[in-house]
């Protein structure tokens, strides 16, 4: 049996979305069918899929835990940026996912990082699953390519994970977006809040599920374009989702994100885009009392699609 015990961050979240984030490495099918087995209690009581957690709740986990070993895997092709001997900063390709999970389990960026520093192993928190992402103390979506950083050892895991979790690190992305912003600069602050389907985040207005959270992304406009515009971005908060969301609410979704576009963008393609062009460029933080910047060029898929844009031939 495993005690947890709700935190403010997972307050306002359904059961079956918390614990499948807990133990990534099940899908949500297997979670669902143990909590209607009654496998999981809340204050001593069943519970559906769908109770929305509060705030100390406790929950009493009675289904078995399988220990799940992360795979060392040197076939993985990561850029190196800098390292020393706390941290390793890399350039991550669009398309690796951060960690395994319960559909990709050894074609990750933690199975990468295991195969080329086996010192890490033990670098993590004592969260379930956490042996599946030592170093890790922040994450980039799947499909986002760019700067990412991991620790080495439990004193810089812990000091990065306090950097991010206060905010002071700061990043900046680029995107391509659809249509021309007016204004060129500002700031969008929408709050957010899971959709009612908990397969995105949505603009936190109308019927609201779960928690709310603050959201703030500034911005400003490098080049405009017949149509399209590129922007960098550098988020205040690290909501999940974030600049993706908030461009798409302005109605600039970023080029190629098929889980939040338009409906008058469907049938708009440029080239072979497969992914949201969204790269992390930047990161800027300071470690043990000395000051770290990284620049990170954007990736050839995403320079390609410039060229198209900037040349005026995207039918």
């Amino acid at each position: 049996m495993k005690k947890i015990i709700i935190k403010t961050e997972n307050a306002g979240k359904r059961v079956d979305k918390f614990l499948s984030e807990e133990f990534f490495s099940m899908s949500r099918g297997e979670i669902i069918r143990q909590i209607k087995n009654e496998k999981v209690l809340i204050c001593g009581k069943s519970v559906k899929p769908s109770y929305i957690l509060v705030e100390n709740d406790e929950l009493e986990i009675n289904f078995q835990i399988d220990e799940k070993k992360l795979k060392p895997n040197s076939n993985i092709k990561i850029e190196i940026l800098f390292e020393d001997e706390n941290m390793v900063v890399v350039n991550k390709p669009a398309g690796i996912q951060m960690h395994p999970s319960a559909v990709e389990k050894e074609n990750t960026v933690a199975n990468w990082l295991l195969a080329k520093y086996p010192q890490i192993e033990n670098v993590h928190d004592e969260g379930v699953d956490a042996k599946l992402r030592p170093g890790i103390v922040h994450r980039l979506d799947m499909d986002t390519s760019g700067i990412f950083v991991a620790a080495k050892n439990m004193k810089s895991f812990l000091a990065l994970k306090e950097i991010f979790s206060k905010r002071n690190a700061e990043k900046k992305y680029w995107a391509l977006v659809f249509g021309n912003i007016n204004p060129k600069e500002g700031v969008i602050e929408k709050a957010l809040t899971r959709a009612t389907n908990f397969k995105k985040q949505k603009i936190a207005q109308g019927k609201i599920i779960g928690k709310v959270q603050s959201a703030i992304t500034k911005y400003r406009v490098l080049e405009s374009y017949e149509g399209y515009d590129l922007v960098e971005a550098w988020p205040r908060t690290g909501r999940m989702h974030q600049i993706r969301v908030h461009f798409y609410s302005i109605g600039h979704p970023v080029v190629g994100d098929r889980k939040y576009l338009l409906k008058k963008y469907q049938e708009a393609h440029i080239g072979s885009v497969k992914r949201q062009l969204l790269h992390a460029k930047e990161l800027k933080f300071e470690l043990f009392g000395k000051k770290h910047e990284f620049v990170c060029d954007i990736p050839g898929d995403f320079a390609k699609t410039l060229e198209t844009v900037r040349s005026g031939l995207t039918k």
